[in-house]
């Protein structure tokens, strides 16, 4: 099968013919029909998890994926040949993932897809969407709150967005001058031009007394704590990418944690009520095919990738 995967920690990724896999107890098999792309999938071939967990190489690239099931491994209960499902698929002990025509996902990383999106809707969502559901959980966005969103353009941002404003949130969006419409109709109620000076000092600026919750998806440590003083007293901060120094946070009365994400297939299950309910909007800004995967997480390197990028298989 056509798989694009890295041969070693670093190496590009390629597009080459591997065997296709099989499931195991507790396993499914896909026939993949998109799969979605995370900036985690280039920092995992990369290295990212070398010091955790054991990898297999070839190592095929990808979580997210959305596909038809074509065969189940023993002891699989919730899922049946032909299903239509939606999920993540990375498995690296076994050098697995979504970018390849076939891909097999544990039962519990998967859940029946939406069905009134299209597949390439569903494969831009598990990680993205999960992440950001979770983040507005942990945060406990809730109606009346302020809430900074750093990152807002990218996958993770507009759903954050999104469902915070569904939760009554007054949303403040990083965004150019150019995304400020859109993150208007996600619900952002303001934006925050990132380019046209320092975001802390903008957003004191306009809103003198502050946010309630910072959700950070972009900025390192340095920047991450100059970020934080627009909090207000007794306020929660969170970092996706590791930047927060949770002594100093408390120092300054502040509650604040560095992020991981949790997905479930109970998790994947809201969101597809979501996706089918019109409650749920996917920014789909590039739909491309496997072969030129490759050059996709390339300009995912870049950091200034905005909304999702697909894959077609």
């Amino acid at each position: 099968m056509r798989a694009v995967a890295v041969s070693a920690f670093g190496a590009e990724p390629e597009l080459m013919d591997l065997p296709q896999p099989e499931p195991g107890p507790g396993e499914v098999l896909v026939a993949m029909a998109v799969a979605g792309l995370n900036p985690t999938d280039w920092k995992i071939a990369d290295g990212m998890l070398k010091d955790a967990v054991p990898h297999s190489f070839p190592l095929i690239l990808g979580a997210d994926g959305a596909g038809e099931v074509v065969a189940v491994g023993p002891d699989v209960r919730r899922c049946t040949v032909g299903d239509q499902v939606f999920g993540q698929f990375q498995l690296v002990g076994r050098g697995g993932g979504a970018y390849a025509d076939y891909a097999v996902a544990a039962e519990d990383a998967v859940a029946p897809a939406p069905r009134n999106v299209t597949y390439a809707t569903s494969a831009a969502v598990p990680t993205a969407g999960t992440a950001a559901y979770n983040l507005v959980e942990e945060t406990r966005v809730a109606e009346g709150k302020r809430v900074l969103v750093v990152g807002a353009t990218g996958g993770v941002g507009t759903f954050v967005t999104q469902l915070a404003a569904q939760r009554g949130a007054e949303v403040i969006a990083t965004a150019r001058a150019g995304s400020a419409e859109l993150m208007g109709q996600f619900g952002a109620a303001v934006t925050v031009d990132h380019t046209q000076g320092p975001v802390a000092q903008q957003v004191l600026a306009a809103h003198p007394d502050g946010v309630d919750i910072l959700i950070d998806l972009v900025s390192g440590p340095e920047a991450f704590a100059d970020m934080t003083r627009v909090v207000r007293d007794g306020g929660t901060v969170v970092s996706t990418v590791g930047a927060a120094d949770t002594d100093m946070l408390i120092e300054h009365n502040l509650r604040g944690f560095n992020f991981e994400n949790r997905p479930s297939p109970q998790l994947l299950s809201i969101l597809a009520d979501q996706l089918d309910a019109g409650r749920l909007t996917v920014l789909i800004t590039s739909e491309v095919q496997l072969e030129d995967a490759p050059a996709a997480l390339a300009r995912s390197r870049t950091g200034r990738a905005q909304g999702k990028t697909v894959i077609g298989l």
